[in-house]
């Protein structure tokens, strides 16, 4: 989808029968009831990251269907797949097979656990790789279960990798294979978590929304709900001293720099959250929006997309869907000075675009896509 957003053309290769798997994820469903159209809705999941891209159908159980998907190779940049590392090779897919019919081809791998070690041949879901790569042991309040996060990062990495791998292609005219593992992925977000284990060996404990390397540094409870404080260095705790009306704090020793603040975290604490509970959220929010200090309500959903910051940054966008009629997606994150990225196309219904590629794109005749259909490859 970032790829998408950046103007490529990306075409999304689906199970002729049932498509790709999220599109069942629902219920929230898309349904458009001036529409006359009562078959299967598309799911809230799949639209929320399949914009900018056209869909065809191929049976990969089909010689035709291959033969299909390497025709494309001979015509693309970017192969992204996901299967289980050794499935797509016994299908005649692989790296090595495609590179011989396409050298510029930059072939990205996305996996549980990699093309390589003891693990590589298992499944693995985000949810999955959580557990097991220590996210989900650092995620969540000190004396409760271990929770999930709420969405997945393992794409970014990968959009990164293949933005490396084209500029790498420019200079040597030869693409590559990215080995991009959800695992790996995962072991890297730890980044200063990480470090103070391999540094210090320092184990990790759940912490909620505080810092282990900074304190104040969390939300506190108010009178009639919760706020953020992010006092991130010595400047901004005397501001927030001033501010709060607690300027006794400056001068006890326990809280003078932060390594003290850190080392008596649970007493600081404790008197911030007294502090806290006397006003309510909006007190303090109205207290603190012309100081130099990073705070911020705890917004739903509903409250972040009627934040005026992102109206204003155009982070809702309204596209209209050839069968779940207008639909609102998010925006595009990130803005360029001289190109103006928007969403050129609403997620595909199954299939849409298999005539469209396989005439515009591959030059297929009309008689060889019927005999396609007829065979079952598409």
């Amino acid at each position: 989808m970032i790829l998408g957003d950046l103007g490529a053309e990306v075409i999304k290769i689906e199970n002729p029968k049932v498509g790709d798997d999220t599109r069942t994820w629902g219920p929230p469903w898309a349904t458009n009831k001036d529409s006359n159209d009562h078959s299967t809705p598309e799911s809230a999941y799949f639209l929320s990251i399949n914009r900018n891209k056209k869909s065809i159908t191929v049976n990969l159980k089909s010689p035709d269907g291959i033969q299909i998907i390497k025709d494309l190779v001979k015509k693309s940049d970017i192969l992204v797949e996901n299967y289980i590392p050794g499935k797509l090779d016994k299908m005649g897919l692989g790296f090595d097979e495609l590179s011989k019919i396409n050298p510029q081809l930059i072939y990205a791998s996305i996996t549980g656990y990699g093309q390589t070690g003891p693990h590589s041949k298992r499944a693995g879901y985000d949810v999955v790789i959580e557990a097991e790569a220590g996210l989900m042991y650092i995620t969540g309040e000190e004396d409760r279960p271990p929770a999930k996060v709420g969405v997945a990062i393992t794409g970014l990495y990968a959009n990164g990798a293949i933005i490396a791998a084209l500029i790498s292609r420019s200079k040597t005219n030869l693409g590559q294979r990215i080995d991009c593992s959800l695992i790996e992925c995962q072991v890297a977000s730890l980044v200063n978590i990480a470090s103070n284990y391999l540094i210090s060996n320092q184990e990790a404990t759940r912490m909620g929304t505080s810092h282990p390397s900074i304190v104040p540094y969390q939300v506190f409870p108010t009178k009639n709900g919760f706020i953020m404080i992010g006092a991130g260095n010595d400047k901004q705790f005397k501001i927030l001293c001033h501010t709060i009306d607690k300027v006794e704090f400056l001068n006890d020793s326990r809280f003078t720099t932060n390594s003290d603040r850190v080392l008596h975290r649970k007493e600081l604490i404790s008197l911030l959250e007294e502090r806290f509970k006397d006003e309510t959220t909006e007190h303090w929010l109205s207290l603190l929006s012309d100081k130099e200090i990073p705070f911020a309500p705890i917004n739903n959903i509903k409250q972040t997309f009627e934040h005026p910051q992102i109206l204003a940054r155009e982070m809702i966008q309204e596209v209209d869907h050839p069968k779940a009629g207008k639909i609102k997606l998010t925006g595009i994150p990130v803005k360029y000075s001289r190109e103006a990225l928007k969403v050129r196309l609403p997620p595909p219904t199954l299939g849409q675009h298999t005539h469209e590629i396989l005439s515009d794109l591959l030059h297929y005749t009309n008689q060889k896509i019927d005999d396609l259909k007829a065979n079952g490859a598409i």
